[in-house]
């Protein structure tokens, strides 16, 4: 018999209820007893959720307070010296400290934090040291799976595998790799090995998700050598060796000579790997197969799914394959039920993780007794994939015709750098280092609570627009008294930096719940791309032209380019990538142009996503790269010489794809820098990038206030890896998630390091 299997589950809770018990404890609100207590209640109603799915290998471990990579530095017992602090009281102040900074007794800024792979979910990198110790620390791990043995007799605990847990990590002050710790660690795996086996647990996913990378020799024999030590303290434990988001290529053979009872395989990002691998799978192993799509919201195609499933059946037997998504169900909305406001054709054609769950459970038994025992849920299934396919909604030849009257003129400013620079400074007249921000200030409740008033109809258009032009112009008045150089207006009509323009664009709809993590409490909601974009009107401009005349210093005006857009949206998988990006693209050019036309003189497309996007493997990456920069200068490049063009990154490894960041030719790239202490400005220094650029010089993510000092600090080492002509001062990313009392004493203290080294270097 085929077993239904998952890999993990959205831990927001299907109303955000983490977010709101998190955020409520960091303001003293609720107390630790509070916060773990009904913290369990969202993880056993996910357990109860995937048992009465008929989920039979029920994911446990999967779920955190704020990061699961957080999770297993502290499991392990690596927690950074400056974090074991006796003012730190609690093993729970501990970890939000390394996740968040704190203020409160001791001084501690946040663990530098980076995207998962290629998604938009940011995890807490771990901080090794060439005399790093370890211990087991699981107590909390080894409780949360006798709890859901309650729930789920085959609960599966997740273990994050001791390679990909050093290699996503950084070894301070040395060029070793982290690996030269593995002997050091595998011990408390063992240990840990052991506690599962006396927990009666059955099987443990191992997750190992760097098989999915491009791995040196060094890397693949550690996995190789790690699961060999440890085959002795599997008892009668059965892993299931685990990696997601692309497939195993040339590691497939490692992973199935590895002493495991299965592999996994993601089969909905590489289905055509499952030949090779029924080729290599020995005769004792089980096939776990990921036939659905953990990061996307369309509805799986059953019937051809099936067909795969099917031709793995007849390989090596249906008692033999495990049925699971591709990747956990993090990267998923976590119920369909909840959408309201969709109209019935489009929302047939979607599923939410719940809906997976049903899928999963579609199969295993389509497979186990026969497509005739689910003949109903197929044709349904197929009712609403034919549906999509043959909508008229997703075509639209005006959009198609312009798409093909692209040339490569499209693509180039008027003028080259160098040109466009002399002209930008002979009209903005700015300071050497000058001073801006990234483009969002707090989104405070009132803010919250007007717009939410809005949609549903209790606060009139006019009074709305009253509102949103009050807080602007008070924004304006803060960032003037301030001293910074060049202003934002705020966004605050913007609920998300992707979905305002997705609310606005043809071919996008926006779900009322759809809301997955991106890091901590930190939720978004991306917008459903199903059809073909167009702008059929300006979305930026009139905000932009109100703040413009309250001030005479520049303001910004702010957009989101193109393959953020595209990145962070629900992507439509029936035309390439390619395809939709230029279509947004075309869309954000219209809007910068018109911005030009109304005054504006700074335009900043952001592109924060352009690394979370390149595949995880070197052969796929050039392709991508090609056309995610094309798309960022078909959207920027029709607008003047003297018109300046601003890009902003975050939360990225840039080195590997910096004559690419050039390629882009903004006038001006800003970075996030404080978390690594300017370590990430060494690789533009290094390429000598051409262009300006402005690294962040503190951490947004954290409710931190980082002095004056810290913050010349930062500038002087950005100083001497980057002429001080083509620097700017800004912090690391916007500010809509802090609150203004923190917020204006950062940027005082930053406006103030500008001045101190403007005077420095004078």
């Amino acid at each position: 018999m085929a077993i239904a299997t998952n890999l993990g589950f959205p831990r927001i809770g299907a109303k955000r209820e983490l977010k709101w018990l998190l955020e409520k404890y960091w303001q003293g609100k609720i107390g630790a007893e509070e916060l773990l207590t009904k913290a369990q209640d969202v993880r056993q109603t996910n357990w109860q959720w995937q048992a009465d799915a008929g989920i039979q290998q029920v994911p446990v471990g999967d779920f955190s307070l704020y990061d699961h990579v957080l999770d297993w530095s502290q499991r392990v017992g690596a927690v950074p010296a400056a974090y074991q602090s006796s003012q730190l009281v609690s093993e729970l102040d501990r970890y939000f400290a390394m996740a968040r900074g704190t203020q409160k007794g001791v001084d501690l800024p946040a663990l530098e934090m980076t995207k998962w792979f290629n998604t938009n979910y940011h995890y807490i990198v771990p901080e090794w040291t060439e005399d790093q110790t370890f211990h087991l620390n699981a107590e909390a791990y080894l409780n949360e799976i006798a709890a859901a043995q309650a729930i789920a007799t085959d609960a599966r605990p997740v273990v994050l595998g001791p390679v990909s847990l050093l290699l996503l990590g950084k070894l301070k002050g040395s060029n070793a790799s982290p690996l030269v710790l593995l002997e050091r660690l595998l011990p408390v795996y063992e240990q840990l090995l052991a506690k599962l086996n006396e927990a009666g647990v059955t099987w443990v996913q191992w997750d190992e998700p760097v098989l999915a990378l491009d791995l040196s020799e060094e890397a693949q024999k550690a996995i190789q050598k790690s699961l060999e030590v440890l085959s002795g303290a599997f008892g009668n434990l059965k892993l299931v060796v685990t990696s997601y988001f692309e497939g195993l290529r040339e590691n497939l053979a490692l992973a199935f000579s590895l002493p495991v009872a299965a592999v996994h395989l993601d089969l909905s990002a590489a289905p055509k790997q499952l030949d090779e691998a029924l080729s290599l799978i020995r005769p004792e192993q089980l096939l776990s197969l990921g036939l659905i799509d953990g990061r996307n919201v369309w509805k799986n195609d059953l019937s051809k799914t099936l067909d795969l499933a099917e031709k793995a059946a007849k390989a090596i037997g249906t008692d033999r394959l495990l049925i699971a998504p591709g990747c956990s169900l993090l990267h998923s909305p976590v119920d369909l039920a909840s959408e309201t406001a969709i109209d019935a054709e489009l929302k047939s054609w979607l599923a939410f993780a719940r809906q997976k769950l049903d899928e999963i459970a579609i199969i295993t038994q389509a497979l186990n007794e026969g497509r005739d025992s689910v003949a109903d849920a197929l044709r349904q299934n197929a009712k609403a994939i034919q549906s999509r396919r043959s909508s008229v909604r997703t075509h639209n030849p005006a959009v198609r015709q312009r798409i093909e009257s692209i040339t490569p003129e499209s693509l180039l400013r008027q003028g080259a750098y160098n040109q466009r620079q002399g002209e930008q400074r002979s009209r903005l007249n700015l300071p050497l280092l000058p001073t801006t921000t990234i483009g969002s200030f707090p989104q405070t409740s009132e803010v919250r609570q007007a717009r939410a008033a809005f949609r549903k109809g209790d606060l009139t258009a006019d009074a709305y627009q009253e509102f949103l032009e009050a807080e602007t112009q008070s924004c304006i008045r803060r960032q003037e008294n301030l001293g910074l150089d060049v202003l934002v207006h705020g966004e605050f009509e913007r609920n998300d930096m992707v979905e305002y323009f997705g609310e606005q664009l043809e071919g996008f709809v926006v779900s009322q719940n759809g809301w997955v993590q991106s890091y901590g409490s930190r939720c978004v909601k991306p917008p459903i791309i199903f059809g073909d974009i167009q702008r059929p009107h300006a979305m930026t401009v009139p905000m932009a032209k109100y703040a413009q005349s309250l001030t005479q210093r520049p303001v910004k005006g702010m957009l989101t380019g193109p393959v953020t857009i595209l990145c962070w949206s629900f992507v439509r998988d029936d035309q390439p990538r390619r395809d939709t990006c230029e279509q947004i693209a075309l869309a954000i050019r219209d809007e910068a142009v018109d911005l030009e036309s109304s005054g504006i003189g700074v335009i900043q497309i952001d592109e924060p996503a352009l690394r979370e996007g390149l595949p995880l493997r070197q052969r796929d990456q050039p392709g991508y790269l090609q056309w995610a920069v094309d798309a960022f200068r078909l959207a920027s490049s029709g607008v003047s010489n003297e018109t300046q063009i601003h890009t902003h990154m975050c939360y990225c490894e840039f080195n590997e794809i910096l004559p690419s960041i050039a390629a882009l030719d903004a006038d001006v790239i800003s970075i996030e820098t404080s978390r690594s202490k300017m370590e990430l400005l060494d690789g533009f220094g290094d390429f000598q990038y051409p262009n300006e650029i402005g690294p962040g010089v503190y951490d947004i993510h954290s409710p931190r206030v980082p002095s004056t000092d810290e913050m010349v600090g930062l500038l002087r080492k950005a100083v001497d890896l980057i002429p001080a002509e083509r620097l700017w001062v800004n912090p690391d990313c916007g500010l809509k998630t802090r609150g203004w009392v923190e917020v204006e004493a950062a940027l005082k203290s930053m406006v103030e390091a500008a001045q101190q080294v403007r005077s420095l270097l004078a």
